[in-house]
């Protein structure tokens, strides 16, 4: 016999499985990231579509399978009007779920991300943010992310001197977990070298600012565009590194 799991879920992924099934991969808050099977879901009268769509937070049922656990259904709770109106919104989504989904393997409950998920849709579902501190949603999740997986970066000390980082030149260093001071450059090898960037002093207070977990903050913040570039370039950098370990 078949034993019933109930969770709330919020679905990050699909994709086309056979004539009429999906593969969604949800996370949800009891179980971590796991994929179910909605069979037959993409008929037009299946009973579990109304509740298992992209970016819907749903309570969702499944069994477990032999190949794989399998939707028995699916209740709404919330569709996120406002993100499935503003295209922006709907690309920060999508990145936020690629991330996760990226950085986060098998099936795991950590309440810690589920919160953060589900925090960031409601903000970004929520708040009214000019279009580029819509993206620093992203970011915060982004960082805080990374930092549950155990991936916090040094931002206080540099970890190769330990020496405290004063308002300096320093250089974001994946292979060193953080920011290193200019005097320790010269220590790195040159395969470390070649993955460094400059990270400016107001680069490094904005991801202070992110990991302090304020959100209240994230509407008064204003970034000029060098710091904008900065930004993005070392999120990418990290997040390359992190994914090729």
């Amino acid at each position: 016999m078949f034993i019933h799991h109930r969770t709330q879920g919020i679905i990050i992924k699909k994709e086309d499985r056979g004539e009429a099934d999906q593969l969604f991969t949800i996370y949800t808050k009891d179980f971590g990231k796991l994929e179910i099977l909605g069979r037959a879901i993409r008929k037009i009268k299946s009973k579990l579509r109304a509740g298992a769509e992209f970016f819907y937070l749903s309570e969702v049922e499944f069994i477990q399978g032999k190949a794989y656990k399998t939707l028995t259904d699916a209740i709404l709770i919330d569709k996120f009007e406002n993100i499935r109106k503003d295209l922006e919104r709907l690309k920060i989504c999508y990145q936020i779920s690629e991330v996760l989904d990226n950085l986060v393997k098998g099936q795991e409950p950590d309440k810690d991300i589920w919160n953060l998920l589900n925090e960031a849709f409601i903000k970004l579902n929520n708040l009214q943010l000019t279009t580029y501190n819509l993206q620093l949603i992203y970011y915060y999740f982004f960082w805080n992310l990374f930092s549950l997986l155990g991936f916090k970066p040094e931002l206080s000390t540099c970890p190769i001197c330990r020496k405290k980082l004063l308002a300096e030149t320093f250089y974001f260093v994946p292979k060193e977990g953080g920011v290193v001071c200019w005097r320790c450059l010269k220590e790195l090898s040159p395969e470390e070298k070649e993955r460094v960037k400059e990270i400016s002093v107001d680069t490094v207070k904005i991801l202070r600012i992110f990991l302090s977990k304020n959100w209240e903050i994230l509407p008064r913040l204003k970034i000029i565009k060098e710091e904008r570039k900065n930004l993005k370039e070392i999120s990418e950098l990290y997040l390359t590194f992190l994914k090729e370990g």
